[in-house]
């Protein structure tokens, strides 16, 4: 009887606190599931008109997949925009010609990818391109009259016979299938006249042509794997009056965009400070002549620089992130003076890698604001970005939580920044629950813009009442590599001890109940909630584990980045650091925990194998842990692309957090439902 009481009384509350939050009209879990997000993807030579994407979720009843993406091309002059193919097309990848009279853009046909070619003003599309193995990625020659396109190496007719009598083996990074660079030559009426394969050997990455068509840059690997992309990339230029490799560009580390100068005698790219730094950071100048490079970044920068093009043979624009903020510079070649373009601090618009004429005085990007998930945005060189669009009209009658930066003292002094989003209706000196999500990396950071994602539904939390933090801990991005590297051979070390000082702070200060903390995050996140969920125990009651790292030992056998693992963050070869590895490992701590842990991730993730989720599992249940679950989704990767998965995490996560933080269930009590299909959406035919 009593125990009906209970639940009883549990689930009345339940209730009242729902009706609570549709009074308020805070964001749903259903809500933040539909949201819409965008992405520019060229402007029109004239600068007038902008292709761009959006990008609807399916919903719970679709069949399982990505979301949908749909092509507009928006009239800047008159605003307005409209579909650029018809539903049925099925066109991606669409770029306008050089003198924008055509449109190119990949389609399927007979099982591949091929270019096609279509007039704007009118008529039928025409199939340029024949790979037999398709075409991966392409872009215009400056001419207008052919393409570069990446294409695998084909499948021999051996090896389709052995596939086909099951002899289809995996030979473990052999045989890989690399994708090679070809020219292709079109006569006026986008006729095939040749077509030369440029590349074999190597890996192509991407590419980009020069103004005058007499050049085109390549970054290779000797082979096609995700590790040798990261660490290993070398910008290769070629010669297309000689048709001949004319040289490899001795950049270090961690490779970002690059471009020619207009006149073609320079290139810049971003790309780390040497082999250690842990991200793209840094900005280059390369003469090509000789193949002298000069970094332009300045001395003890306390940021990070992402892309870089030209605003013309004299001057670099550069997207840089200093903090929570992100800004765009120009450098003269000349003195290497700078100049403050647009500060998204000011603007109040998280702008994005920006897209703009060649006259330089129409620029689109996309945005976000802290209530604003993703719109896009227009400027004209000065004054305010103005929003094009407005995808996710909803946004703007819902009530958010107030979202403001924190900045924080941490036990060796460093001040660390970092986000707050404080409950729909806060009051200071009152007692809220916390949850903490811990990003990625760690070389990235939290911009002071839309922060809520399926697997960190921040404005969704603070709708239901929590305090919700994210924190810039060292070896964050947005810094300068001197803070970013000071996770360097440390892990879980220095960097996590930031997220307890962190928690202290909001207990100390924002009215976070030390008894009612959560933690989640994915990846290196994920890391960080398995040790928080071991290592730091006491200080939260629940995490929230999706895709970490639990045993960094095996880790550094079963990942896909290996060499990125060695470099970027161990320093050194396992073998030097066995002991240091298996004590910063959340197993080697988890006979500690009593921490409710939910364990989630895809059963075909290459980044952080599946079996670390299970050692966790396992040394928690060995150990007698009465809150622990395991929730592998199959088919995924490292993170959730399906809807399917989504919407289960988004659910679990909140129903564990609600269970015990918000609410305090007790750790040796049940746990919350096993199945939470009620919750999806679902139209039920049984």
């Amino acid at each position: 009887m009593k125990t009906f009481i209970k639940s009883s009384l549990f689930l009345a509350v339940c209730l009242l606190a729902g009706s609570v939050l549709q009074a308020q009209n805070v964001l749903t879990p259903g809500e933040l599931l539909q949201l819409k997000s965008s992405r520019s993807v060229q402007l029109h030579p004239d600068g007038k008109q902008l292709i761009y994407t959006i990008y609807t979720p399916r919903t719970a009843n679709e069949a399982p997949g990505g979301a949908h993406s749909t092509y507009m091309v928006a009239n800047l002059d008159t605003r307005e925009s409209k579909a650029l193919f018809a539903q049925e097309e099925k066109a991606y990848a669409p770029l306008w010609s050089p003198n924008g009279q055509h449109l190119a853009f990949k389609k399927l046909t007979n099982g591949s990818y091929q270019i096609f070619v279509q007039p704007v003003a009118g008529g039928a599309a025409k199939q340029v391109s024949h790979a037999p193995a398709g075409v991966s990625t392409f872009a215009w020659h400056p001419n207008g009259r052919g393409f570069a396109y990446t294409s695998a190496s084909p499948t021999s007719e051996k090896e389709k016979e052995l596939k086909k009598r099951g002899y289809d083996f995996i030979y473990y990074e052999e045989n890989i299938k690399n994708d090679n660079l070809h020219l292709i030559e079109l006569d006026d009426n986008f006729d095939p006249i040749k077509e030369v394969q440029l590349t074999e050997g190597v890996n192509v990455w991407d590419f980009n042509f020069d103004h005058q068509g007499e050049q085109l840059a390549y970054s290779a690997t000797a082979l096609k794997l995700i590790d040798q992309r990261y660490m290993f990339r070398k910008i290769h230029i070629y010669d297309l009056k000689t048709m001949a490799l004319k040289q490899v560009l001795n950049n270090v580390g961690k490779l970002g965009n690059y471009s020619f100068s207009p006149d073609g005698k320079h290139l810049t790219y971003t790309g780390a400070l040497n082999l250690n730094d842990h991200a793209v950071s840094q900005i280059y100048k390369v003469v090509l002549e000789d193949g002298s490079i000069t970094n332009l970044t300045p001395n003890n920068y306390k940021g990070h620089i992402s892309w870089a093009n030209w605003k013309n043979s004299k001057e670099i624009v550069y997207l840089a992130h200093e903090g929570v903020y992100p800004k765009l510079y120009t450098i003269a070649l000349k003195n290497q003076k700078r100049q403050l373009l647009l500060d998204s601090k000011e603007s109040g618009i998280m702008f994005s890698t920006p897209l703009f004429s060649n006259n330089f005085k129409s620029f689109a990007f996309t945005g976000s604001t802290p209530t604003d998930m993703s719109n896009i945005y227009t400027w004209d060189g000065k004054g305010a970005l103005n929003a094009l669009t407005n995808i996710n009209p909803e946004l703007a009658t819902t009530q958010f939580g107030q979202q403001e930066i924190i900045n924080f003292e941490a036990r060796d002094g460093l001040h660390i920044e970092g986000l707050l989003m404080k409950p729909v209706g806060y009051k200071a000196g009152e007692k809220y629950p916390l949850i903490v999500y811990v990003h990625g990396g760690p070389e990235s950071h939290h911009s002071n813009g839309w922060l809520t994602g399926y697997s960190t539904p921040g404005q969704v939390m603070a709708g239901k009442g929590y305090l919700v933090a994210y924190f810039n801990y060292r070896a964050s991005t947005g810094y300068g590599v001197d803070f970013a590297m000071q996770g360097f051979e440390d892990p879980a070390g220095k960097e996590f001890d930031d997220l307890a000082d962190g928690i202290d702070y909001l207990v100390e200060n924002y009215g976070a109940d030390r008894n009612r903390v959560g933690m989640a995050g994915g990846s290196y996140g994920g890391y960080a909630s398995a040790w928080f969920a071991t290592y730091y125990t006491d200080y939260i009651k629940a995490a929230a584990v999706f895709v970490g790292i639990t045993n960094v030992i095996s880790k550094k056998g079963t990942t896909d980045i290996a060499y990125e693992e060695l470099h970027v963050h161990s320093g050194e070869p396992l073998e030097e650091q066995w002991e240091m590895n298996l004590k910063q490992s959340p197993i080697y701590h988890a006979h500690k925990s009593k921490t409710a842990t939910l364990i989630y991730g895809g059963a075909a993730d290459p980044r952080i194998h599946p079996s670390q989720s299970l050692e966790l599992y396992r040394r928690m249940k060995m150990n007698n842990h009465p809150a622990v679950r395991l929730v592998q989704y199959p088919g995924e990767g490292h993170g959730n692309r399906k809807q399917v998965g989504r919407i289960d995490v988004l659910y679990r996560q909140i129903a564990w957090m609600d269970w015990y933080v918000k609410n305090l269930q007790p750790l040796n009590g049940p746990m919350p439902p096993l199945d939470i299909s009620d919750q999806y959406g679902l139209d039920w035919n049984y």
